[in-house]
C-alpha cells in the first residue's frame, strides 16, 4: 500500500459511496501562548495500492516535536478489499483519524511520520507558530 494524499483539516468525513469532505486544509496553527491545546485535527490519509495488497496492513502514526520528541503515536490494523472495479482502477481507501485535545510546548515544524507495516510511506509538516500580539 502507498499514501497518494496526506493533509490536515478542521474536519473531514467519508461519505456511504467513499467521496472524502474537506473542511478547512492547513499545514500551520497559529497560537497566543505555549503551551496551546488544539481542539480537534484531522489527519486525512489516502491509500492507494493494486487488487494484490487487499488484506491486513499495520498502520503506524508519529507526531513528532522540533527536537524529535514524540508528541503522539498510533498504531493499528487496516483492512483494506478489492472493490468492484479494482482490477481496472487498483485500491484506493480514503481514512480519517481526529485527534483531539493536542498539546503543543514549543514553536517550529512539528512532522508526521505515516507507516505501513513498516514501511515509511509518507511524512507531512504542520507548523506550530507563536500568533503575534494584537495591538
Amino acid at each position: 500500500m502507498d499514501i497518494d494524499l496526506a493533509l490536515t483539516a478542521d474536519a473531514a468525513t467519508i461519505d456511504a459511496s467513499g467521496k472524502l469532505n474537506l473542511l478547512g486544509v492547513f499545514d500551520q496553527i497559529a497560537v497566543a501562548r505555549f503551551p496551546a491545546r488544539h481542539g480537534r485535527l484531522s489527519l486525512v490519509l489516502r491509500f492507494t495500492g493494486g487488487v494484490s495488497d487487499a488484506g491486513t496492513h499495520q498502520l503506524t502514526i508519529k507526531l513528532a516535536t522540533p527536537a524529535g520528541k514524540e508528541l503522539v503515536s498510533l498504531r493499528g490494523e487496516l483492512n483494506v478489499s478489492a472493490g468492484r472495479g479494482s482490477l481496472q482502477t487498483g485500491i484506493r481507501v480514503p481514512h480519517v483519524i481526529n485527534i483531539d485535545g493536542l498539546v503543543f510546548g514549543e514553536a517550529g515544524v512539528h512532522t508526521f511520520t505515516i507507516l505501513v507495516n513498516d514501511r515509511h510511506q509518507a511524512t507531512l509538516p504542520l507548523t506550530i507558530a507563536r500568533q503575534a500580539p494584537v495591538s
